[in-house]
Parts: C-alpha cells; structure tokens; sequence
C-alpha cells in the first residue's frame, strides 16, 4: 500500500480551512490542519509533509514569519510553501511572499481546479522522491552488508537483489520522465520544474550507482548519490 503524502493547510478562519479540505479531498492525500503560525510549526516538528498551504493574514504570527521559521529549520526549509492571500493586495506583498520562500502565491478568491492541479504537482514531486530514498537504502544495505540478509525480507543473492533494484528504480524513472513532460507541457511554475529536475539528477545518479555494481562493469563499491 502506498503511504499518502500529507498537506499542511494553515489558516485561522475554520471556514476557509473547510473550504480548501473540499477542494484537495480529491487528491487523496492526508489534509491536516493548523489554525495558526504557532500551531504549523509544532506539526512540522513531528510530520514530514509535501506541500504547505499558507495564508498571510493571521493575528500573532502571520504568513510570513511562519514561513521565515519554515525556511531556518534544516528539517522544513526545503517543503514547498504556496501562500493564500486576500487579492486587494499590491505587488509588494507578493514580493514579500516570494521573499520568504514561497514557491507561489495565490490570491482569494481562487479557482478551486488551478489551486487542485499545482498542489498535485508538489505532491507527485515528494512521492517521487520518497520512492528515490527508498531505493537508496536499499542500494546502501548492498554496498554496507555485501549481499546479506536485507530488509526487504529475506536473503537474496547480490545479483538478484540488483534486479530486483534496478527494476525498481526504472518504474520511478518511467514515472519521472512522464511528470517532467506534463510539467513542460503545462508551463508550470520555475519551482516545481526546477524540483522535477533536481529529481531526475538524482536518478541518473542512482542509476550509475547500480550499473557500477553490475558484473564487469565496474570495480570497487560506488558512492551513493547525495539525497540533498
């Protein structure tokens, strides 16, 4: 069973909280709430999420020093922020919200399906590279414990548990390269294509890491990638 990805939706008003749960209930994914700065930054402590949505106008801390806070952590500061904000703001709002790290901002009241499809983007990006992680692990335990018992469950010989790694990792190849087409073909934003590009990086890397490890292809035991 594949593990949901979980949205961060902060804002203080009950209603506009309901509001976006409607909007994103069709994704799929787990939608938790926070009703202030304070309250999203206590569930970053403990959750992992793929996409934070943040309103700006809030009592206490509002949307821009939450997301200050977000981008100082070394756990948080890489979750994509999408900022909501009321649209009788100026241009110098927007320039703060860009400023504090959001990866786009988008004004009230907005389209229900413009809002759906860029979320989505986000958290196809995070379960990609959950999938990414996850096969490094696995190449790790085959580089640290040289083709002994392993997590996945059972003792494999090296050369099965490598096919059983390469084919892994050619289904998420497969689903990257078609996210990275979708991306161009609808002119997303700068953030989300730079992520997806990042991604295949990372990828190409692992990639290498395996064919090295392949017989008479390599010597030695290769690197594996950098996860940042």
């Amino acid at each position: 069973m594949v593990q949901k990805a979980k949205i961060l939706l902060v804002d203080d008003r009950p209603e506009n909280l309901l509001a976006l749960e409607a909007i994103l209930s069709a994704l799929d994914q787990t939608l938790v709430r926070a009703s202030s700065g304070e309250e999203a930054l206590k569930a970053l402590l403990t959750d992992d999420f793929a996409v934070i949505l943040l309103d700006v106008q809030m009592p206490g801390m509002d949307g821009f020093e939450t997301a200050a806070h977000i981008k100082r952590r070394e756990r948080t500061r890489d979750i994509p922020i999408i900022f909501l904000t009321a649209i009788n703001h100026g241009p110098h709002h927007t320039f703060r919200g860009y400023a504090a790290g959001a990866v786009d901002y988008i004004s009230k009241p907005f389209d229900p399906w413009v809002l759906r499809a860029k979320v989505s983007v986000f958290v196809e990006l995070y379960m990609k590279n959950c999938q990414l992680r996850e096969q490094a692990a696995l190449l790790r335990l085959q580089l640290e414990g040289g083709g002994g018992r392993t997590s996945v469950g059972a003792a494999k010989e090296p050369a099965g548990l490598l096919a059983e790694l390469s084919a892994r990792l050619a289904a998420v190849e497969e689903q990257a390269e078609a996210l990275s087409k979708q991306l161009d073909d609808e002119s997303a934003d700068a953030a989300a294509v730079a992520t997806a590009a990042h991604l295949e990086r990372k990828l190409t890397g692992l990639r290498r890491a395996l064919d090295a490890l392949e017989p008479g292809t390599g010597s030695g035991a290769p690197s594996v990638p950098s996860q940042n």
